[in-house]
């Protein structure tokens, strides 16, 4: 049988063998004598036979030849591709020498009679490492070929350079081709070599030339020296500052020739400071020296020689002649202080000694002028005692006689009796407190106190009194308990009520009520009184003052100062706020009582009307543009609002910490100066105060972010210039819900 994958030669040679056995055949039968027509038909058979090998035969050897011709085209291509290699080239098959090109058999002259068919690979590399035109051989080792042995086909070739004669560079590759085929690279990168050389050579250049720059530009001097001494690179500060010639500081020259040039020149006074067999022990021991020398033109010098990791050294000298004499200045104006120190010290001595000798003194006196006030104390308050109960009685003849005299012509009379005893009654009580404030600490006795049925106590105390005076007094009920004596926070709450009542005139209206703010209650008595003028409110609290506005006879001054006493002495914080014309409202904060606190259920007060003014509110107004801010200022206040006008967001938290309150609603302008905005004082003044605090911004600003901005933030923006008919519903809008929130009702 033929088979068809192999070579056609074989094929050819095995089909003349089948033919030549078929001839063989049809004479051996023809020999035996067969019937004519059998072997008519055996001849025709075999005819065909042959004729169809024969085809066979003739179409093989023309495919055969076509191979041939085919094998002969790829050596020629073969053989001229390998000529026109830039490198060598070389096939070792099995080890051994198969095919290569001129450039491998002439690199190397003396080894081109070498390169021969079958020349082991082995055999190739040790003639190489002997070759006299290789000039470095080191890299050329047999373990170069066993590796490239073990690399499997397909790997990173195995490579290497090599130095040729004439500064010739050539890179030898290893590359496994197959399981028994390596091939050899050589390849010239001797321009390769010679550009790195020289951009490496000039690479140097300029780093020296910029690290000479960089030591003439110092303004110290600077000097290396190699591992034995010898200089190296310098400065000419160096040598100025050394008073060195130019012809001694040379590349090359000795440490010691220097040392020794100084030393007999003279020009270090120091001359142990010289020595340079110390400098050198201490520099292989510590890494550094560090020597101040004085130089013979007058100047303070220091040098630090530092050892280099070359096992060279630098030095390094710097001119500290002024430090020096500061240094010395300094000294010298140390010691003068001291010495006046001293001095100092000891006349303040002595007028400490004297100062003590006055504070005993002094202290004598105050024990005898504390001695006088506690019995004059102690008298006041007998005194105001005895005198209480004829008030009294004389209290009780008056209200009977009051009954008597009702409708007649001394009604007038009585009443103003009535009202004389009253005052009369009321500074004794006053003067009563202050002796008891006065006498002792003790006086007060804090505890869990309910705010309910005290508040109800004094307006029920005080309804007659604002019915006289035709004003209407409310309260707005609260259950919280804090932390007061309830003898004087009665006493104070009182005072406040009386005043309010006092001076607001008929039709108006006074309110007390609570307010929670966290750990913390504010009782507030609101009025709509004449209110109190601003440089007023920083003193009326004090003894037998009153504010200018107060008519004559309207008391003594004293119930104000004994609520701040009072609170001083049970540590509560009490403040006003007030607009005269429109109305105060004077506050006391108290602690909660933890565990039985329950919250304040009140609502919000209401002014007195008066015409327009009717918006009974705490406005703050942050905007930066003066005129602006006077402008709105003026029409809030004719709205009836307290304005609290200021051109920042730090201003804007000043003024709440100042009232100690939230207001009741915020007006901001967008932009105010630097990168303060008014988004900033809404998020300021609601961390501050810890309240979802209404607020309007009002800015030139038209974009839709900022609308986007306002909801989610909850606040409305207005846009420049504001509309007044939008304003003030607006206003009255976002503070109506705070007005009717208990926790915000005195807001």
């Amino acid at each position: 049988m033929i088979n068809p994958d192999d070579p056609l030669d074989i094929q050819v040679a095995k089909q003349a063998r089948i033919i030549d056995a078929l001839v063989q055949r049809a004479n051996r039968q023809h020999e035996l004598g067969t019937s004519a027509y059998g072997a008519f038909q055996q001849a025709i058979a075999l005819q065909g036979q042959i004729w169809a090998k024969t085809r066979d035969l003739e179409r093989a050897s023309t495919e055969l030849e076509q191979v041939r011709l085919e094998r002969e085209r790829s050596r020629r291509n073969l053989a001229d591709a390998l000529a026109a290699m830039e490198g060598g080239f070389a096939l070792f098959t099995d080890g051994r020498l198969e095919l290569w090109n001129d450039l491998f058999q002439t690199l190397l002259p003396d080894l081109a009679d070498r390169i021969l068919p079958g020349l082991k690979i082995e055999r190739y590399f040790e003639a190489l490492r002997s070759s006299a035109h290789l000039r470095t051989a080191d890299p050329v080792t047999i373990e170069v070929v066993r590796e490239a042995r073990r690399a499997m086909v397909g790997t990173a070739a195995l490579s290497f350079t090599c130095e040729l004669a004439g500064d010739r560079w050539y890179q030898f590759g290893l590359q496994r081709t197959s399981e028994t085929g390596i091939v050899i690279l050589q390849t010239e990168i001797t321009g390769i070599v010679r550009r790195n050389r020289s951009e490496k050579e000039n690479l140097i250049d300029r780093q020296a030339h910029y690290l000479q720059a960089a030591f003439d530009n110092m303004g110290s001097g600077i000097c290396t020296f190699s591992g034995d001494g010898a200089v190296l690179m310098h400065n000419d500060r160096f040598r100025d500052l050394l008073g060195l010639p130019f012809t001694l500081l040379q590349k090359g020259r000795a440490l010691s020739e220097i040392m020794g040039f100084i030393q007999t020149n003279g020009l270090i006074l120091e001359s142990q400071a010289l020595d340079f067999e110390l400098w050198e022990d201490r520099l292989n021991r510590q890494g550094r020296v560090r020597k101040r020398m004085r130089h013979v033109s007058g100047r303070m010098l220091d040098l630090h020689a530092h050892r280099l990791p070359d096992r060279g050294f630098i030095l390094d000298v710097r001119d500290v002649t002024l430090e020096s004499r500061l240094t010395e200045m300094l000294e010298k104006r140390v010691e003068e202080r001291t010495e006046e120190l001293t001095h100092t010290n000891r006349r303040l001595t002595a007028q400490y000694q004297a100062q003590a000798r006055v504070e005993e003194e002094l202290r004598i006196a105050k024990e005898k002028a504390e001695a006088a006030v506690r019995s004059k104390t102690r008298f006041l308050a007998a005194a105001s005692h005895d005198l209480l109960q004829p008030i009294n009685a004389a209290k009780l003849l008056i209200s009977t006689l009051s009954e008597l005299a009702q409708g007649g012509v001394l009604a007038p009379t009585v009443e103003r009796l009535e009202g004389s005893f009253t005052s009369i009654e009321q500074l004794l009580h006053a003067l009563l407190d202050i002796s008891r404030l006065d006498s002792t600490q003790s006086a007060v006795s804090p505890s869990d106190v309910s705010l309910g049925p005290l508040m109800r106590g004094i307006i029920a105390d005080q309804a007659p009194l604002a019915a006289r005076k035709g004003v209407q007094l409310d309260i707005v009920p609260c259950s919280v308990f804090v932390r007061s004596d309830p003898r004087f926070l009665l006493r104070s709450i009182q005072n406040l009520v009386v005043n309010a009542i006092q001076y607001t005139d008929r039709g108006g209206r006074v309110l007390v009520g609570c307010r929670r703010r966290g750990d913390e209650v504010v009782l507030q008595v609101w009025d709509t009184g004449m209110g109190i003028s601003k440089e007023d409110q920083t003193r009326i609290f004090e003894e037998f003052t009153r504010a200018d506005n107060v008519p004559p006879g309207s008391g003594m001054g004293l119930g104000l100062s004994i609520v701040d006493r009072t609170c001083r002495h049970l540590g509560h914080k009490v403040a006003v706020r007030s607009k005269p014309g429109v109305g105060s409202v004077f506050s006391i904060t108290m602690a909660v009582v933890p565990g039985i606190a329950r919250p304040c259920t009140d609502r919000r007060p209401v002014a007195a009307e008066t015409g327009p003014a009717d918006m009974d509110l705490i406005v703050l107004l942050v905007e930066n543009d003066a005129d602006v801010l006077f402008a709105t200022t003026q029409k809030l206040e004719s709205w009836g609002a307290s304005v609290l006008a200021v051109s920042s967001t730090a201003a804007a938290l000043q003024a709440v910490r100042d009232i100690g309150m939230p207001p009741d609603i915020l007006l901001a302008d967008y932009q105010l100066d630097g990168s303060d905005t008014g988004l900033e004082a809404i998020r300021a003044l609601r961390q501050e105060t810890g309240t979802s605090l209404p607020a309007i911004m009002i800015t030139a600003d038209h974009s839709a972010e900022l609308v986007r901005t306002g909801a989610r933030m909850g606040f409305t923006v207005l846009t420049k210039p504001v509309e007044l008919s939008r304003l003030r519903p607006l206003i009255d809008w976002k503070t109506r819900a705070r007005r009717s929130a208990p926790a915000e009702s005195l807001q």
